[in-house]
């Protein structure tokens, strides 16, 4: 399964998602939850923030919060 981002006319429409990205999403979500950063069901604004920057340095990949809601 390919792990780019879909580009329409320019604008971000979909991302694909392979069973590595997964792994990795899921277990740098499981970090900022034992750092605290999910003090009831949702993330905090700063854990969000975390999780994407660390999801962005270990595989290259800046997904927007509606290709985040796709997985």
């Amino acid at each position: 399964m390919s792990t780019s981002v879909v580009e329409f006319s320019g604008e971000k429409v979909r991302a694909m998602w392979d069973k590595r990205l997964i792994e990795i999403f899921c277990d740098i979500c499981i970090k900022e939850i034992l750092k605290g950063n999910r003090p009831g069901t949702h993330f905090t604004k700063d854990g969000w923030l975390k999780i994407m920057t660390n999801f962005k340095k270990e595989t290259g990949k800046a997904y927007s919060q509606r290709q985040r809601k796709n997985r």
